[in-house]
This record gives structure tokens, C-alpha cells and sequence, in this order.
């Protein structure tokens, strides 16, 4: 009996360690955020290799890529869709965190 705290301490430990595995091209797909954006391609927005690029080593690259998926944003990529409409009430904050760490990622 004494073994199970520990244990469910390094189970606990184990999962939060796995989060950030969520943020991955399965949560894109799953949110629809790959109907406009490509890998290496952009569709109807910039490919995420390109945002990756763009933001590399920008020190508020996440906390502003983070806002703009949330509130939508434009005038950066002068993409024929326009403005990228605001996600607020698709992804949460902490989907979009994990979004935007991922796609930061992305080569």
C-alpha cells in the first residue's frame, strides 16, 4: 500500500510528460486547421513551414502566434483567403498553445 502513492505520483509525472505529443499534426487535422494550411504548401493560408521559418527565434513568436490563432489576424501573408478568421470558439487557448509549439516545430 505504501508503493501506490509513488506510483501514482510517476503515473501522473508519465502523463503530463506525454502532453505535449498532443500538439501534433493529429490535433491540426482534428481542429480543421489543415483545410487552409499545408505542411510545405500553403492553401488558402501560409504553409507552416513558412510561419515555422518566419517566427524562428522571434522571442514572442508563440505568445503572438498563440493570439493570433485565437483572434484571427491578417495583413502578414497577403494570401488570397484574406484575413485568418478567428478560431476562439474552435480551439481553446491551451489547443492553440499546442498548436502553435508544434507548428513552431515544423520543417
Amino acid at each position: 500500500m505504501k508503493r501506490l502513492p509513488s506510483m501514482l505520483t510517476c503515473l501522473a509525472l508519465s502523463l503530463t510528460a506525454l502532453t505535449p505529443a498532443l500538439a501534433s499534426q493529429d490535433l491540426a487535422q482534428k481542429k480543421a486547421c489543415m483545410n487552409c494550411h499545408g505542411l510545405d504548401k500553403p492553401i488558402l493560408g501560409p504553409a507552416y513551414k513558412d510561419v515555422a521559418a518566419k517566427y524562428k527565434g522571434k522571442k514572442n513568436a508563440e505568445a503572438q502566434l498563440t493570439q493570433k490563432v485565437l483572434a484571427g489576424g491578417g495583413g502578414v501573408w497577403n494570401m488570397p483567403m484574406g484575413p485568418m478568421p478567428a478560431q476562439k470558439g474552435n480551439v481553446s487557448e491551451a489547443e492553440a498553445k499546442q498548436l502553435v509549439k508544434w507548428l513552431l516545430t515544423v520543417k
